[in-house]
């Protein structure tokens, strides 16, 4: 799955995705006009580390999340080579200014988020209002029609379509539409460094709140840095920052949540690994992940908390103590489940 960055010229959308992948990429006003940039982020994750250190593995693998450069061609805002490059992705990440920019001007981030949301209504009212008007003169779907009326009234509200309570039937329907503003999106406020560890302005909170949206603050310029020392400098440097962690940690982590992707884990002297999985995913579906073949011939699973296992040091003893469960088709894969399949071959 992928997820796009956007955002309005001078935000640091580019500086931001230089960062989390540490490839070099162009900055400033107009740099990689109408160029994505694709990278894989691996989503940091202590019950991998907890797990290897346990194991000592020959492999540590973690989750992956795949970043898109959404580059625009425009010098203003959000133009049409970026919106409909945005149709593309799974989810948004949404790169906000929180720095004055080069001529002094300060920043003004609820605004920008105003702005995507009204583009990306807009370029979603264009299109539903089209296939309104050719439905209810040929009456070919009256179903589909029910439910795009209920979108064109949301958005002539101003409203996105995110949000909007829809069945699976519904969802299913439109799912060819690739709706902007259905899309899960995630704000990333993009600060000075002296702002690095300072929490959010009140008015983008709210204005994150208000939306329902996540918010994730960091300044690119240090995330750099940060990316650039050993892993033994970086401490010293975060704690001169009142900054306990890279922010970028949280960063990757929210967008793998925004995806709704839980970690199912495997654990054992070979391989000790995180696998994304959907949430709510049953049992046979979390082990295709793993191999189709597994899926096909499954015939259980046998479940430990990763906690447990942790704590009680084996799998032996989790069965011992009856922390390791036995679970069938129906089971619903759990976030941070250790999980061993049988299946026939």
């Amino acid at each position: 799955m992928k997820i796009g960055l956007v955002g309005l010229p001078g935000a640091g959308k580019s500086t931001v995705f230089g960062a989390l992948t540490g490839m070099a990429v162009e900055t400033g006003y107009g740099a990689g006009a109408g160029k994505q940039n694709l990278g894989t982020v691996k989503v940091p994750d202590a019950r991998v580390d907890a797990l290897a250190a346990l194991y000592q593995p020959k492999k540590t693998t973690y989750a992956e999340v795949a970043f898109t450069d959404l580059g625009g061609g425009g010098h203003t805002g959000i133009d049409r080579a970026q919106l409909n490059a945005m149709r593309e992705v799974d989810a948004l990440c949404q790169v906000v200014r929180g720095f004055p920019d080069a001529a002094g001007d300060p920043p003004d981030p609820v605004n920008e988020i105003v702005e995507l949301e009204t583009e990306t209504i807009l370029a979603d009212l264009e299109i539903v209002e089209r296939r309104v008007e050719r439905l209810r003169k040929d009456r070919s779907n009256p179903r589909e029609l029910e439910v795009l009326e209920q979108i064109l009234a949301r958005l002539e509200g101003e409203q996105p379509v995110r949000g909007m309570e829809l069945d699976e039937g519904q969802n299913k329907l439109l799912s060819g539409y690739r709706f902007l503003s259905a899309k899960p999106l995630l704000l990333v406020l993009n600060v000075s460094e002296d702002q690095a560890a300072a929490p959010a302005p009140g008015s983008v909170v709210e204005a994150a709140e208000a939306r329902g949206l996540g918010l994730v603050v960091l300044s690119a310029q240090i995330e750099m840095d940060i990316a650039q020392m050993s892993p033994d400098e970086q401490p010293e440097f975060l704690a001169t920052l009142g900054l306990e962690e890279p922010a970028k940690n949280r960063f990757i982590q929210a967008a793998y949540q925004l995806i709704d992707l839980i970690s199912m884990l495997t654990a054992g002297p070979d391989e000790c690994r995180a696998w994304p999985v959907p949430r709510g995913a049953k049992a046979p579906r979390a082990a295709g992940k793993i191999h189709s073949d597994i899926e096909r011939g499954f015939i259980r699973a046998e479940v430990v908390p990763w906690q447990d296992l942790i704590e009680l040091g084996s799998e032996a003893k989790c069965r011992e103590a009856g922390k390791l469960r036995v679970e069938g088709k129906e089971y619903v894969v759990q976030d941070g489940d250790v999980v061993h399949f049988r299946f026939n071959v």
